[in-house]
C-alpha cells in the first residue's frame, strides 16, 4: 500500500547520496518525515493500521525499536515532540521534485532538514536473518515549503556585540 504524506517536516535526509554511518555508506537514500499528530491524524491512523497487519502477518508484535513510525513525544529530540515521525528509505535513488514537479540536483539546495516536503513511501516487513522488523520503502519526496532549517548552528552577525579598539582587553 503507498501512502502519500503532504505538507510533512523533513529530517535526516539523504536523498542525494546514499547516508553514511561512521565513515562508511549505508548504501542507502533515506529520510525521516516528521507528522503533525493533528493535522495528519487521518494518514498516521492509516500507517498505525498498516504496521497491525504487518504484525498479524510476520506472527510478532515488535518492540517500538523495531517498527518505522514512532510517537515522537517517545524521542529524545524536542523537534519531535507531539509528532509522529516516520523514517524511510530505499537503494535506489528516489525521485525528488520540485513544487512545480521539475527535478531537483542537489546544487538546488533543496529539500533540506527542516523544510515541509510531501512524500510517497509504503511499509513493509522484514522476515530474515537480519530479524523482524516493520520498514518503510521511500519512493519520492516533492519540496513543498521553507522551514528553519534544522542543525543550522552557525552564527550571524546580530550574534556578536560591536566593541572597538579600547575594548581589546581578552
Amino acid at each position: 500500500m503507498k501512502f502519500k504524506v503532504k505538507n510533512a517536516r523533513l529530517s535526516y535526509p539523504s536523498l542525494f547520496q546514499t547516508a553514511s554511518f561512521s565513515g562508511e555508506s549505508t548504501g542507502k537514500f533515506e529520510c525521516t518525515f516528521i507528522l503533525d499528530k493533528q493535522e495528519h491524524a487521518d494518514v498516521i491512523e492509516k500507517l498505525q493500521a498498516e504496521v497491525k497487519r504487518i504484525q498479524t502477518e510476520l506472527k510478532k508484535k515488535l518492540p517500538a525499536d523495531k517498527i518505522c513510525l514512532k510517537d515522537g513525544d517517545d524521542l529524545d529530540d524536542e523537534a519531535y515532540a507531539g509528532k509522529m515521525t516516520i523514517k524511510v528509505s530505499t537503494k535506489k535513488r528516489p525521485i525528488i521534485l520540485d513544487r512545480d514537479k521539475t527535478p531537483l540536483v542537489e546544487e538546488d539546495g533543496k529539500p533540506y532538514a527542516g523544510c515541509y516536503v510531501n512524500g510517497i513511501f509504503s511499509l513493509w516487513g522484514q522476515d530474515n536473518g537480519f530479524g523482524k522488523r516493520v520498514n518503510g520503502q521511500l519512493d519520492g519526496v516533492q519540496f513543498y515549503a521553507d522551514g528553519t532549517p534544522f542543525g543550522d548552528g552557525g552564527a550571524s552577525a546580530d550574534d556578536f556585540d560591536a566593541f572597538g579598539d579600547e575594548d581589546d582587553d581578552f
